[in-house]
């Protein structure tokens, strides 16, 4: 019966991308979906299976099944009954534990290939990308190198967003002057979708973009395309965009980017919030604070 309610409700989606990943991040929370799902089946299924059959078993009519009136306790239910929920929460406790740690969005992910910093920028209605390596940026559209990790440095210019990418797994809030940080990778070629998780306001329905992992030799192929745009993202060009509010916003590409645009924005938000400068607070925590300026993954501040 589970499985067919399981089905049914499932019959008119056409990829559970959350199942089935393009990463090794979005692979291993697949796997502890999974898992968790079928430990939670040891419990359910047999009471389904018990329901039915008690119910046919020790019916009114059915004069043949044993009648103990006066039956009141057994060893071997009572082990059961708490032995296998303790082994379950045991079991899960122990995946949830080492995974926190393992998937911790923080902790970098280890490869050959050098990492690529991206700075995502959210503001009304749209996503902004920008890459510091190679001063361009690109608005509602996220381009990368297959197998190479991305190195995500995250603040809002408005309201809090949520920064998601399904089929790479792990979803990051986005706050004005705070940073979050997140650590992804893609190990197939591929056009993933990416959204915002947050209800935000009127620009919210507009808040998804594509997230592409190309090859080395596309991704600078694509470089060399976004150098070739007329635009430039200067702070000024930036408030022009974050007062927008346009849920058709078309990719935009800037082939030039003011190389502090990240901290302004920062610095903006946390002068209003009368927060200690930016120098201060590094000075204080280090290049990564563990104050209260970041919050981590699944809504856990620190």
């Amino acid at each position: 019966m589970l499985f067919l309610l399981t089905a049914a409700i499932l019959g008119g989606c056409k990829k559970m991308v959350v199942l089935e990943p393009s990463g090794p991040v979005g692979e291993h929370q697949a796997f502890l979906i999974k898992v968790a799902f079928l430990l939670m089946l040891i419990v359910v299924l047999p009471v389904f299976v018990m329901v039915i059959w008690f119910s046919i078993r020790y019916r009114s009519s059915n004069k043949k099944a044993t009648y103990k009136p006066k039956w009141t306790h057994s060893n071997a239910i009572e082990a059961v009954v708490w032995g296998v929920p303790v082994a379950i929460i045991i079991a899960l406790g122990y995946l949830t534990w080492d995974s926190t740690h393992k998937l911790n969005p923080y902790k970098p992910l280890e490869s050959e290939n050098k990492p690529l910093e991206i700075d995502v920028i959210s503001t009304d209605s749209d996503w902004l990308f920008v890459y510091p390596e190679y001063g361009v940026a690109s608005a509602n559209q996220l381009v990368f190198p297959v197998n190479t990790p991305l190195n995500f440095r995250l603040t809002s210019g408005s309201v809090m967003t949520s920064f998601f990418i399904p089929a790479l797994g792990s979803q990051m809030y986005v706050m004005a002057g705070m940073q979050t940080k997140l650590h992804l990778m893609a190990d197939e070629v591929g056009v993933f979708r990416g959204q915002n998780m947050e209800y935000s306001g009127n620009g919210y329905a507009g808040m998804h973009f594509k997230a592409i992992s190309t090859t080395s030799e596309g991704f600078e192929n694509w470089l060399k395309g976004v150098k070739e745009s007329p635009d430039t993202l200067t702070v000024d060009r930036f408030k022009e965009i974050n007062l927008m509010v346009n849920i058709n916003h078309p990719v935009t590409s800037f082939s030039s980017v003011d190389p502090n645009l990240f901290n302004t924005i920062m610095m903006e938000y946390m002068q209003w919030m009368h927060m200690p400068e930016h120098g201060e607070m590094e000075m204080k925590y280090g290049t990564e604070p563990e104050g209260h300026m970041h919050m981590h993954g699944h809504g856990t501040m620190h």
